[in-house]
C-alpha cells in the first residue's frame, strides 16, 4: 500500500463517501450493500475496500452499516445511555474517559475569558486524523482548540477557530502541538487541555468529560447534571461552542428523542465519530469477555 493509501485522511474521504452510498440507500429503503456492491461503487476491489475500512473502522463494512444506520442513535440511548450523575459519582472524570490516554485540564479565569485572549500566544497547526483534516491550537499549558474541516473546509474552520478569541496573537507551529495531538488520536499517553470559555460553557464541557467512549447522553440530561434543568437551549450551546472537539466529546450528545442534534463541523463528522467508537468499544468488549 502507498504512503497515500496509509494517511488518515485517505481513509476518512473513502468512509465519507462510503457513508453517503449507505445513507442513500437507507433512505430509499433499499437493504444493506454488501462489500462487493459498495467496492464496486468506490471503484476498488473488495479486498482493496475491505483492507482501507477494516483499517479505520476496525470492524467490516457489515457490521459498521449497523452503526451508520438510521436508528443509531436511539440504539445508543436505550443501549449506552449515560447518566451523568451516577457517573460523576462512580468516578468516572476526564483523566480516564480515553481509556489509556492520560487527560491533564485546566480551565481560564473568567477575568481572562472575558479579554478574549489578549496577551496570550495560540500556536496552530494541521493534522491528519481519522476524521479528515484537524486544526490543532494550543497554548503553553495544553491544546485550547480542535477543529474538523471536511466538511467546513480548511478556511471556515480556521476563521472560526480564530474568531473564538480574537485578542490573541497567532503563531503556526505544529511541532510544538505534535505530541499532545498524537495521543490524541492514538488515544494513549498523555494529552494537556486549557480550556478558554465562559463559567456555563466549562460547567458543561465538565460534564461533556464525564461521558465514557461508545456512550451517549442527552441535553437534558446534561443541564440536570450541572445544576441548570431549564437551561436546555443555553447548554446545547454551550456544547456546539466546545472548542476541543473529539477530546470534550460534544458528538455524545443526543437530543432526547434519539436525534443527533446539530454538530459544529458537520453531522457526517459526528455520526463517524459516534460508529468509529461503538466499534472499539465492541473491540474492547469482546477481548475481555
Amino acid at each position: 500500500m502507498s504512503g497515500d493509501e496509509m494517511d488518515q485522511g485517505y481513509h476518512f474521504n473513502v468512509m465519507r463517501r462510503a457513508i453517503e452510498l449507505i445513507d442513500a440507500g437507507q433512505q430509499a429503503g433499499e437493504p444493506a450493500l454488501s462489500l462487493e456492491e459498495l467496492a464496486a461503487r468506490m471503484n476498488m476491489s473488495p479486498a482493496h475496500f475491505q483492507r482501507i475500512f477494516s483499517r479505520w473502522a476496525g470492524v467490516s463494512p457489515k457490521k459498521f452499516q449497523q452503526y451508520l444506520r438510521l436508528g443509531h442513535a436511539k440504539a445508543l440511548l436505550h443501549d449506552r445511555f449515560t447518566t451523568l450523575e451516577t457517573a460523576h459519582a462512580v468516578g468516572l472524570s476526564g483523566a480516564g474517559r480515553l481509556h489509556d490516554l492520560f487527560l491533564r485540564w485546566e480551565a481560564m479565569s473568567p477575568g481572562d475569558f472575558a479579554r478574549h485572549g489578549a496577551g496570550l500566544t495560540i500556536r496552530w497547526g494541521w493534522f491528519d486524523s481519522p476524521f479528515g483534516p484537524a486544526l490543532a491550537m494550543g497554548t503553553d499549558r495544553g491544546l485550547c482548540g480542535l477543529a474538523f474541516a471536511a466538511e467546513t473546509g480548511a478556511e471556515a474552520a480556521m476563521a472560526d477557530m480564530r474568531g473564538r478569541w480574537p485578542g490573541a496573537a497567532f503563531a503556526e507551529d505544529p511541532g510544538a502541538l505534535a505530541g499532545w495531538v498524537a495521543a490524541a488520536f492514538d488515544q494513549s499517553g498523555e494529552t494537556a487541555l486549557h480550556m478558554i470559555g465562559s463559567p456555563l460553557q466549562i460547567k458543561v464541557w465538565e460534564a461533556l468529560l464525564r461521558i465514557p467512549s461508545g456512550h451517549v447522553s442527552t441535553y437534558s440530561e446534561i443541564a440536570q447534571s450541572i445544576g441548570a434543568p431549564r437551561a436546555v437551549r443555553a447548554v446545547g450551546t454551550a456544547v456546539g461552542r466546545n472548542p476541543v472537539s473529539w477530546l470534550i466529546p460534544c458528538h455524545r450528545a443526543l437530543r432526547k428523542s434519539g436525534g443527533l442534534g446539530g454538530y459544529h463541523w458537520g453531522l457526517p463528522v459526528k455520526r463517524a465519530m459516534l460508529a468509529y467508537e461503538a466499534a472499539r468499544e465492541e473491540e474492547r468488549e469482546q477481548i475481555a469477555s
